[in-house]
């Protein structure tokens, strides 16, 4: 199908895209539009006004600093793929982009609109909730700030208001001693996650794990920490019984959807076995 007719703007200041989202409330935001002209396509959205954000100054930079990481809107995941400082200053978010999609949509997708698209499978959702992410918004009353975790509220659904642009992600600070892992299971290469999880930890001087952080992405209705695990993990040195624990608690604490791609208990299975093996890689290697 071809998307319904629609006006276009690609305004050069942001104050200049606010006011046309702010007069048209049937209008639409496109950054890079790997995931908004499907919808278009298929005719599920039928804006009257496309907003192109393209031409907007300062949205496309990463800046790597002493608070932290930032990631403007406009960044791309080749962006993000080819900056090598991200390397360390953000493994975890470096080895999720790498899976996103093929290096086609790779070119053009953004971090702005992977946000506010909001797939409960999308891997960036999920970097972003379980690394304690904050994005920036802003609208006709100016801008605001909203923890990731609060953020993403169902599939495809966000706090964003309808006249509000999506800016920046912050990131917090990645110490260099942190272990981390990424796990993915899709039906073939490049595909949305039927289940995925991210995880992080620091060790104290006795080897015992403290901040553990555990997400989940594709087996559930929008990503989220498995805090249930996480109680599990910390204060405890990792070894086969923990990792076997910590398996069991995500199948019972993640509520996946039935779909025609999988029921609930074997996406909850799939999340018990990715949390294994996360964990087991990162005993053994130190990252996963």
């Amino acid at each position: 199908m071809k998307p319904a007719p629609f006006d276009y703007q690609a305004p050069d200041t942001l104050r200049e895209a606010i006011d046309l989202l702010a007069s048209n409330p049937e209008a639409f935001v496109i950054a890079g539009g790997q995931s908004l002209m499907p919808v278009l396509a298929f005719r599920l959205a039928t804006p009257s006004l496309l907003v192109d954000l393209r031409r907007l100054p300062g949205l496309g930079n990463i800046a790597v600093g002493d608070d932290g990481l930032s990631l403007g809107a406009l960044v791309s995941w080749r962006d993000i793929e080819d900056d090598r400082r991200l390397v360390a200053a953000h493994p975890l978010l470096h080895a999720a982009v790498v899976h996103i999609a093929h290096y086609q949509i790779r070119n053009r997708g953004t971090v702005g609109g992977s946000l506010a698209h909001a797939d409960p499978a999308a891997e960036l959702p999920g970097v972003a909730v379980t690394c304690e992410g904050e994005i920036t918004l802003c609208g006709p009353a100016g801008s605001r700030t909203v923890r990731a975790g609060d953020f993403f509220t169902g599939p495809l659904s966000t706090l964003r208001r309808p006249d509000e642009i999506i800016t920046e992600l912050q990131l917090p600070k990645w110490p260099s001693s942190r272990r981390w892992a990424f796990r993915k299971y899709a039906r073939r290469d490049g595909d949305f996650a039927l289940a995925g999880i991210l995880l992080f930890y620091d060790e104290d001087r006795q080897g015992a794990l403290r901040n553990a952080h555990v997400g989940v992405i594709g087996a559930c209705p929008r990503p989220h920490r498995l805090t249930g695990v996480e109680a599990v993990l910390n204060g405890h040195a990792i070894d086969d019984g923990l990792i076997r624990q910590a398996a069991a608690t995500a199948a019972e604490e993640v509520d996946p959807p039935d779909d025609l791609h999988g029921d609930a208990a074997y996406r909850r299975g799939l999340v018990a076995t990715l949390i294994a093996r996360g964990l087991r890689a990162v005993a053994q290697n130190g990252d996963a």
